[in-house]
């Protein structure tokens, strides 16, 4: 079973920037999952920021933080990272990894968190001055 650990949180000034990790740990390999990013704000439901496949490595993106947050794949490093710029008070929130399972593993299900079946247990990040 894919295990997802989060790392990379913290807390930084409205401006910076923060480059988030997803590792799969205890011997589980992120080489061929899709990988999303959400993120749970206090008070607010999870939202999906990004994703990106397995297979074609294809991006996407919630319009909310186009131009602003990155995806990237290491498979050498088994990691899925998100870096952040020009981060916003708003962006506050814990970020959690997730991956999808069954027989199209390898393709991200949108930006649902419906179509996530592996979770990590997320990393805070906080915006603040």
């Amino acid at each position: 079973q894919l295990q997802l650990v989060e790392s990379g949180g913290g807390l930084v000034q409205p401006g910076g920037s923060l480059r988030l990790s997803c590792a799969g740990s205890r011997g589980t390999s992120l080489d061929y999952y899709a990988v999303g990013w959400f993120r749970q704000a206090p008070g607010k439901e999870r939202e999906g920021v990004s994703c990106i496949g397995g297979s074609n490595g294809r991006t996407y993106y919630a319009d909310s933080v186009k131009g602003r947050f990155t995806i990237s794949r290491d498979n050498t490093k088994n990691t899925v990272s998100l870096q952040i710029d020009s981060l916003k008070t708003e962006d506050t929130a814990v970020y959690y990894c997730a991956a999808p399972s069954g027989s199209t593993y390898f393709y991200c299900p949108g930006l649902s968190s419906d179509g996530f079946n592996y979770w990590g247990q997320g990393t805070l990040v906080t915006v603040s001055s």
